[in-house]
């Protein structure tokens, strides 16, 4: 049974079938848990939604670098109100991205901080977007050393995947580390103690091999757990077993 720990079913790529996906097809395919975060309002309040109409999905809230520019005063009551919902368990999917927001950045740190002070206020885990701003990330995460996070679709380095979990911190893999050209994974992989290890689709995104290119979901979680288990020489059943108590216990549930 698999636990996918960051999966965005509200993305309108699954406004065909998403009834039959998340009502059906995942649950026989052995997803037995599943966190949508939000980028968002409109993402925050979808996935809030889909965690209360179906029993084995939470949510998460939040404002990715993306979405940087709505984040006002509404934005922080909104996300405090989410977090009060049982069912919605981190402050997600917030950070930074210079890759496609390079002209953004002052802004960007500025919601990023802005919704890492809310989490501390509110207790909540963070999950955090990091993409070409390592060295920005953890001078900002540095200031926040009560925060419980994790790096999704972890990109860095192994030096920097050590430092984040002797803070405490988790990191989750996609379908990226199936990929030819994922040099840096097998790693990075060795180097972070399993009990700090989750997975995710990322879906619709980053469909792993051999499935490179298609829309992705859930289903296709065996085959990042596969990667996890041929690096570590353990068992497809002890990875899936593993990363689900690593994401049970990292969103308390």
């Amino acid at each position: 049974m698999y636990f996918d720990t960051h999966a965005h079913y509200d993305d309108e790529m699954f406004d065909t079938d998403r009834d039959e996906l998340l009502g059906t097809l995942l649950p026989e395919s052995g997803v037995s848990m599943l966190l949508n975060p939000g980028c968002s309002r409109r993402s925050s309040l979808f996935a809030a939604e889909l965690a209360e109409k179906y029993g084995y999905i939470y949510a998460a809230a939040g404002w990715h670098p993306s979405a940087a520019g709505e984040f006002d005063a509404s934005c922080e009551n909104l996300l405090r109100e989410l977090c009060s919902r049982k069912k919605v368990r981190a402050v997600g999917e917030i950070g930074l991205d210079y890759h496609y927001g390079a002209d953004t950045k002052e802004l960007q740190r500025r919601v990023f901080r802005r919704q890492l002070e809310i989490a501390r206020e509110l207790g909540k885990p963070v999950i955090i977007h990091d993409r070409d701003a390592h060295g920005d990330c953890m001078e900002i995460i540095s200031d926040f050393p009560e925060l419980r996070g994790v790096f999704h679709c972890y990109s860095g380095s192994a030096e920097m995947a050590r430092e984040l979990v002797r803070r405490g911190w988790y990191l989750s893999f996609t379908g990226a580390i199936t990929f030819k050209n994922a040099r840096r994974a097998p790693e990075v992989i060795e180097a972070v103690p399993l009990d700090r290890i989750m997975i995710e689709t990322d879906s619709p995104y980053l469909s792993p091999e051999p499935m490179r290119g298609r829309r992705n979901d859930s289903s296709r979680l065996p085959y990042i757990a596969q990667r996890i288990a041929d690096i570590r020489g353990l068992s497809l059943e002890d990875t899936a077993r593993i990363t689900m108590e690593n994401g049970l216990r990292f969103f308390d549930i």
